[in-house]
């Protein structure tokens, strides 16, 4: 499908994306194509398939496909743990494998979450079939658990009946009246393994209607069940995409220019072959690539080569990243939300004002960024841990010229991401370097090229300003959020070829919703408005662990505990005041509070407290800090959660407690500077995150409830940052507005 955006006249994204003009043609272009997809899950010997998400084997184990990416969050266990559930299984028989591309389990809410500006505002049906139209398999935004759900109970909910009638039919009687538990089939006193019945199930057909398990008995939904991944992550059995072997492999590294308009000018391949075991040199216009028969050998090679880049025309620094911010900042804005009329309540009004800065935040997951690739009779086979096995294909395939569906993918587990493996150059490198190559290549980029060329989470700026009402209460709010297009440069940069967002980009209007994420306050503020300032760093950006959220509300929760100082009131008091209908957030902070000891906030207490809602959860998060010299020292965390209906409780409080100090690195550390278009950091030591030596002490708190799950993977990430700066200022009298923390003190 072709769009003419000249042709298109005066049109806003309403009308393209939900009403007549292009609309119309989009909506009938999705209507023709298919409504169903068959799954092509792979059956071993002695198993059976149950439709695309589950197999069971004659042994009675029980195989589950997962579409999501297992970067540590839990999901090889958490989606497993639903279809066992429903189906009745036996925890220990249980299995896991990854999900092969299918439209079946595309994933329009990350698609919606992550690519807001471009596909936020297609209706919810046409957003799903775009989803599984262009296979957007994603991992992201907290979506897993919320995206899958009810699939997966009914995947096993099905599984369940079928078996039932398996045996019913053997045992003469109605299959309405058998049960399952502990993976067997149960009648009064009978009972039929689910390898024995396997076979005969699978063929049995499904009744109109199958019914979601009842009752408390025997359920697995909700336990502490262990983790399925565990076992092989201690042992050490796991393979990772640096674990790879292929015969006949090489081993390759690779130096990439600075940011910005470069070019491969000079290197030593003399200097290269001189090294053992080195075999080839690869160029391109903007990196070099050295292969050897070992990675150690590769690596040495790159060095010793010396490659030199042009230096790009436009110069990036620390002192071009801030000017561009401040000049976004003092330029006209998008307005992006408001309520009431915020003008006519700031009119010769006494205001607030105070303005919040956060620098450059990288990934920096504990696995750097790596590719296996192997091309042999035109067909291309890529082994590699990623967020977006489509897009992951796509890069590859695009790299050296075929068509996509001559590209297979093996996504491995990821030693951690933040979301770094939403990005895949490396696939189309390590697709490149074996086409040349002829042999099966692992590209692996090293720890300082991971970080030089990395998908930063964006600086940005915070002004804003607030007046207090009657009662000391906050009446208005106006946020101004300096920050790059994050959300567009993400959207042009994966999905730039899809027509529906090429179409939807080139749009006339100003303003990155995602940019502005979280800045939206949930305190019943009856006058407010959120304006987003675009500004070109120079910089490229990409989606971080929880993204602007984790900025903004650093910005909007520092700034409620500054207006509640000009009131003179206790910052929980100050929050709870003005939560109104927000109930279970202010469970959140009452709970928070109390298992923190909370005093009140005052002078020298060394506590700070901040609180978020986010992807359908709620957390307020109480701190302990103090500075030693020039160092931050966080003594305590205590984080209270209300995430809705918990499917595993042990993964809630990892996640929860990995992101409090995730959290806390952000805060305190993990940002780069930028000299001449080379970020200054070349190692994780050179970061200053926090060890298990100076690790607070952490409480969390699950506060139940049947509401539908909401996100949690990036829910404790946005305000730990507020809430230990919070506590820096109760316990110095000083209060800082910089990120990381001290990072401004001379």
């Amino acid at each position: 499908m072709k769009v003419d955006i000249g042709k298109l006249g005066k049109l806003d994204r309403r009308t393209l994306l939900i009403g007549g003009g292009v609309g119309v043609g989009l909506v009938v272009a999705w209507a023709v194509w298919p409504r169903t997809y068959l799954p092509n899950l792979t059956a071993a010997p002695g198993e059976s398939l149950f439709g695309a998400w589950l197999k069971i084997g004659t042994d009675g184990h029980v195989s589950v496909a997962v579409p999501q990416c297992e970067e540590g969050q839990g999901v090889f266990t958490a989606l497993p743990q639903i279809i066992a559930d429903e189906l009745g299984a036996d925890w220990k028989l249980m299995g896991v494998e990854p999900a092969p591309l299918n439209p079946l389990y595309a994933n329009p809410l990350a698609a919606q979450e992550l690519f807001e500006l471009a596909l936020g505002g297609l209706p919810e049906q046409l957003r799903k079939s775009h989803a599984a139209r262009t296979g957007l398999m994603l991992t992201g935004c907290s979506t897993s658990i919320r995206s899958f759900e009810d699939q997966l109970r009914h995947a096993g909910a099905t599984a369940r009946v079928l078996l039932c009638k398996a045996a019913a039919r053997r045992w003469g009687t109605e299959w309405q009246s058998c049960d399952t538990a502990g993976g067997q089939v149960i009648h009064g006193n009978s009972k039929l393994g689910f390898g024995a019945l396997a076979a005969e199930a699978a063929d049995e057909s499904v009744p109109g209607d199958v019914p979601l398990r009842t009752g408390e008995a025997n359920r697995l939904y909700g336990q502490p069940l262990p983790r399925l991944d565990g076992p092989a992550k201690t042992d050490g059995s796991l393979v990772y995409a640096a674990d790879v072997r292929l015969p006949n492999m090489v081993f390759a590294s690779i130096r990439m220019g600075p940011i910005g308009e470069t070019g491969l000018v000079k290197l030593d391949r003399a200097a290269a072959n001189r090294i053992p075991g080195m075999l080839a040199v690869v160029t391109t216009s903007d990196w070099v690539a050295a292969v050897a028969n070992n990675g150690w050998a590769a690596e040495r090679a790159i060095d010793a080569m010396r490659p030199r880049f042009k230096t790009p025309d436009a110069v990036i620094n620390n002192d071009s990243i801030a000017d561009a911010l401040n000049n976004a900042l003092n330029a006209d804005g998008a307005r992006l939300h408001e309520a009431g009329d915020l003008a006519a309540d700031f009119r010769g009004a006494k205001v607030v004002n105070a303005e919040y800065r956060v620098d450059v935040a990288l990934h920096a997951a504990l696995e750097p960024a790596t590719c296996t690739a192997s091309y042999a009779d035109g067909h291309l086979s890529i082994w590699l841990p990623t967020q977006a096995p489509g897009l992951a294909r796509a890069a590859a395939a695009r790299a050296i010229g075929v068509s996509e569906g001559a590209v297979t993918v093996h996504a491995t587990m990821a030693g951690g991401s933040f979301g770094a493996r939403l990005e895949h150059d490396v696939a189309g490198q390590a697709a490149l370097l074996a086409l040349k190559i002829g042999r099966p290549v692992q590209l692996s980029w090293t720890r300082g090229e991971d970080m030089r060329h990395d998908r930063y989470r964006p600086p940005a700026i915070g002004r804003l300003t607030g007046k207090l009402g009657a009662g000391g209460q906050v009446s208005g709010l106006l946020a101004k959020i300096a920050a790059p297009e994050t959300g567009r440069e993400l959207a042009t940069r994966l999905l730039g070829s899809d027509p529906v967002v090429q179409a939807s980009l080139a749009l006339p209007g100003k303003g990155d919703p995602s940019a502005v994420a979280g800045a939206e306050p949930v305190y019943g503020i009856p006058n407010y408005a959120v304006d987003h300032h675009p500004a070109e760093i120079g910089v490229p950006t990409g989606y971080w662990r929880s993204g602007a959220h984790s900025y903004n509300c650093f910005f909007v929760e520092s700034f409620m505990d500054e207006l509640a100082h000009v009131a003179e009131q206790d910052a929980v008091s100050f929050r709870m005041a003005m939560l109104g209908n927000e109930t279970r957030l202010a469970r959140c902070i009452q709970t928070a509070a109390q298992l923190g000891g909370w005093q009140g906030g005052q002078p020298g207490s060394g506590q700070g407290i901040a609180c978020h809602a986010f992807r359908g959860s709620y957390i307020a998060v109480m701190a302990e800090a103090r500075l030693d010299g020039r160092k931050v020292v966080v003594e305590r965390l205590v984080a209270a959660v209300d995430c809705g209906r918990i499917v595993n409780p042990d993964l809630v409080t990892q996640q929860i407690e990995g992101g409090l100090l995730f959290g806390m690195a952000a805060a305190i550390a993990g940002s780069t500077s930028f000299t001449e278009n080379v970020a200054d950091v070349r190692d994780i030591s050179e970061l200053g995150l926090p060890t298990l030596a100076s690790a607070p002490d952490i409480t969390v708190e699950l506060i139940r409830n049947g509401a539908d799950p909401g996100g949690v993977s990036e829910l404790a990430v946005p305000p730990v940052a507020p809430a230990i700066a919070n506590a820096l200022q109760s316990a110095s009298g000083v209060r800082f507005r910089v990120l990381p923390l001290l990072s401004d003190v001379e």
